[in-house]
């Protein structure tokens, strides 16, 4: 068993006003191979990568993880979500979020709610994103296919089947990305990660294993 080290710390992100909170894990010996950022949904937290093993997992294949709490949720209550005006302030703030702590260039794993600041990201600092990993994110249908189809960063779009709703949008929308391939979860819900893990963790380290 490869040994992990696990971290708590907080970063203050000027567009916030409050620190955010993160846990972060790496591999206890060794230079981390990649970097990945964990976002999560509107109901959710850092806590549920913890909770289903996502940290451990990837620090165990050589990842250096960061799971941050979003403004406004979980341990980062009192910090203030950047507005989204023109789509600017998403992006720039994924942007600070990664200078402050020395993620780029990053694997992006972004369920659901976190679309909202991962999608501007992308589409406005590609160069800065190793990989991108939308699980069934909002606000796939804000830009247009030659948008999509202008990102080259490899992705792996990933959904449950029993997510009929955003599920099937956001691949719809993620399918014009130029670089992607799919993975599909049977039986699986929205946050299809928390509904099988296992699949979940062999579907990210595969993927990882391929950058």
């Amino acid at each position: 068993m490869s040994a992990v080290k696990m971290t708590e710390g907080s970063l203050q992100v000027e567009v916030c006003k409050a620190p955010l909170f993160f846990r972060q894990s790496e591999p206890a010996t060794g230079e981390a191979r990649m970097s990945v950022l964990l976002l999560h949904g509107i109901r959710f937290s850092s806590e549920n990568w913890l909770n289903i093993g996502t940290l451990e997992t990837l620090a165990k294949a050589g990842c250096r993880a960061v799971a941050i709490d979003l403004p406004g949720l979980g341990r980062s209550k009192s910090a203030k979500a950047p507005a989204a005006v023109g789509e600017l302030a998403p992006a720039s703030f994924l942007k600070e979020v990664c200078e402050q702590l020395s993620l780029s260039p990053v694997v992006v794993v972004s369920p659901s709610l976190s679309g909202m600041y991962s999608l501007p990201f992308l589409l406005q600092h590609q160069a800065l994103i190793r990989a991108y990993i939308p699980v069934a994110p909002i606000c796939t249908e804000k830009f247009s296919a030659e948008q999509y189809q202008s990102v080259k960063v490899p992705a792996l779009i990933v959904y449950g089947d029993q997510d009929a709703q955003l599920g099937e949008a956001s691949l719809h929308n993620l399918s014009n990305l130029a670089n992607h391939r799919v993975v599909v979860m049977k039986g699986a819900g929205h946050p299809c990660y928390l509904d099988d893990p296992d699949t979940w963790h062999k579907a990210l380290t595969d993927f990882l294993n391929t950058l």
